[in-house]
C-alpha cells in the first residue's frame, strides 16, 4: 500500500514541479573569461556560455537547465494563494493542543 501511494505521489506531484527543464533565453554578458562568458538571464539565473566572443553588456542566446516550476506558472500560483492564506489565518481565534 505504501509502495503504491508513494509512486502515485512521486508521478502525480513532483516531476512537474521540480524536474529540470531545458530553456533557450537571451542573456546578458556580464563577464568574459578565458571558458566562455558569464551571462544573467531574465529568470535570474548565472549562466556560463562556452566559446563565447562577445563583450560585457551585449546579449547572447543561451540553452541552459531551471527547474520547471520557475517557468511553468507554479510559482506565481503559490504566490497568488498567499492573501487567501493570510486572510485565513487572520480568522482563526483560540490556541491548539497538541495530543
Amino acid at each position: 500500500m505504501a509502495a503504491a501511494i508513494s509512486v502515485t505521489l512521486v508521478f502525480t506531484i513532483t516531476p512537474w514541479s521540480i524536474v529540470p527543464t531545458l530553456v533557450t533565453k537571451d542573456v546578458t554578458v556580464i563577464a568574459v573569461t578565458d571558458y566562455g562568458c558569464v551571462g544573467e538571464s531574465i529568470l535570474g539565473r548565472s549562466v556560463v556560455v562556452p566559446n563565447c566572443v562577445a563583450e560585457v553588456d551585449d546579449t547572447v542566446s543561451a540553452t541552459f537547465n531551471i527547474p520547471a516550476m520557475e517557468v511553468n506558472g507554479y510559482l506565481e500560483e503559490l504566490e497568488n494563494r498567499i492573501p487567501m492564506v493570510n486572510d485565513w489565518d487572520a480568522k482563526v481565534k483560540g490556541t491548539g493542543t497538541t495530543p
